[in-house]
């Protein structure tokens, strides 16, 4: 029988322009499934990777990171593309008996 109490992460990659960062980590994190964030120079080296508690709520979790996405827009705002993988929790699929009707 399937775990279903199970649940999976899943890794995104986004390139966007370095000015656009923060607003796109403030709304990765807003959303409450992203479990961690890591930020590259385009194609390069890893410039920051910022892991998400499970439970801190949206609020809490923006306040404590906000000395870190300022000093990380700063930092961003001189590269013309970043890369950002996000890995999401995902609750497992719902399986569902068929039935014949």
């Amino acid at each position: 029988m399937p775990n279903h109490h199970c649940n999976r992460n899943i890794t995104e990659r986004v390139t966007l322009a370095g000015h656009d960062l923060i607003e796109f980590l403030k709304t990765a994190i807003a959303e409450g499934n992203v479990r961690r964030l890591v930020v590259r120079k385009g194609d390069g080296p890893q410039l920051m990777d910022i892991p998400l508690t499970v439970g801190v709520a949206v609020g809490g979790a923006l306040t404590l990171l906000a000395p870190f996405l300022a000093a990380l827009g700063a930092i961003a705002a001189l590269f013309s593309k970043v890369q950002v993988d996000v890995q999401r929790k995902v609750a497992p699929r719902e399986e569902r008996p068929i039935s014949d009707d």
